[in-house]
């Protein structure tokens, strides 16, 4: 059974100048050890597909199932569960706490769960690791690379052990050199953890690493 189903998925915004379709009837089938990536043009829908796969955005069509079950199915504390336990997410902007060390960004899914300080210490060491960022714990965001805090932002996303991760265009803001050690790592994530990662991107290095490739169009 696929980790993560879209299902006639479609999302339409109400504007002053009338309705806009932001995303219209998307299938897609997510398993887990994938690395789907999701292509397509400024305005295609790549974000708000991301969105509805995670739980962030409401479809106006269809539905998205996690492990079988609609999300319809799923009420508030079973959905903020699911993105607390099962759905991580990484942006391209970082997304990182500036007044927080990497370690201390890293913990904050622990802290949310109310983790024991022992497990957190262990998972956050091992989260670092898992990134190559060993040794960087006691650094602030600013005073890391781009590349270095994306990295945080993906130990961060997989600290507590997921089974989905999102990630939108999070190689957008890193240069070419920077963007391929994101590339293999998040694909060296899925071969050995059998994570299922979903990025949306205009990185073709995505695309010689990934399961599969999605085009959206219009």
């Amino acid at each position: 059974m696929p980790v993560l189903r879209a299902v006639g998925l479609g999302r339409d915004h109400e504007t002053a100048a009338g309705t806009v379709r932001a995303l219209d009837t998307v299938d897609l089938t997510v398993d887990r050890g994938e690395l789907v990536v999701v292509r397509g043009a400024s305005g295609s829908g790549k974000t708000t597909l991301l969105r509805l796969l995670g739980g962030l955005d409401v479809p106006t069509r269809g539905t998205v199932l996690v492990d079988g079950v609609p999300s319809a199915e799923r009420d508030q504390d079973d959905q903020r569960a699911l993105r607390r336990d099962r759905i991580a997410f990484v942006f391209q902007d970082f997304a990182l706490l500036a007044v927080l060390t990497a370690a201390e960004n890293v913990e904050v899914p622990l802290r949310i769960r109310r983790a024991s300080a022992r497990r957190r210490d262990a998972a956050v060491a091992e989260a670092l690791e898992q990134v190559g960022l060993t040794g960087h714990g006691a650094q602030f965001p600013d005073e890391l690379s781009g590349g270095q805090q994306q990295r945080v932002a993906i130990a961060r996303a997989v600290v507590g052990g997921p089974d989905v991760l999102l990630a939108d265009e999070p190689t957008a803001q890193l240069d070419s050199a920077t963007a391929a050690g994101i590339v293999e790592l998040l694909a060296d994530l899925v071969r050995r953890t059998g994570l299922a990662v979903v990025v949306t991107t205009s990185d073709d290095a995505f695309v010689d690493r990934a399961t599969r490739v999605v085009d959206l169009r219009r």
